[in-house]
């Protein structure tokens, strides 16, 4: 075998491993969440019992994937208002939305963020160590739009 062969199979097997581990990371892992998914239920922790407890949502899109929890988003809308919402339920001060794959159109990290950071949009807690080290975070608009994910809590970060 020549040199011009060795090469041209080493480019080859070098971008088709690149094409495989960008498709796994942006497609292949994901899940659409039905809506009658238990995982398409949405809570909110109360301030009352400390308890997360079930809110009403529409149109619920969800993801989520097998091979990490911190992959789950969410988008709905919900008739509670911020008013009823930061009187009944935990306000999450260290809200930070992961980004979502870009074919998720309906979550938008950095615009959500910047929305929590200017006070545009409220984030609560859904649920304290959904799984250990990682909590659900809801982010409620004024108009009724909604966003989840999972985030690392402060155990995790130790």
């Amino acid at each position: 075998m020549n040199g011009k062969a060795v090469g041209l199979i080493l480019v080859a097997s070098a971008l088709i491993t690149g094409a495989a581990v960008y498709y796994l990371q942006v497609y292949g892992f994901y899940d659409p969440i039905p809506a009658s998914a238990p995982a398409a239920e949405i809570r909110l922790t109360s301030v009352v019992t400390g308890q997360p407890e079930p809110i009403l949502a529409a149109g619920f899109q969800g993801i989520d994937a097998d091979s990490s929890p911190l992959r789950f988003r969410a988008c709905f809308t919900t008739p509670i208002s911020l008013a009823t919402a930061t009187e009944s339920f935990e306000v999450y001060e260290a809200a930070t939305p992961l980004n979502a794959p870009g074919w998720f159109e309906c979550f938008n990290a950095a615009r959500i963020g910047g929305d929590l950071q200017a006070g545009r949009a409220v984030a609560f807690l859904s649920q304290a160590d959904i799984t250990p080290g990682i909590d659900r975070v809801v982010a409620l608009y004024p108009d009724g739009r909604a966003f989840a994910w999972h985030q690392l809590n402060e155990t995790a970060e130790k």
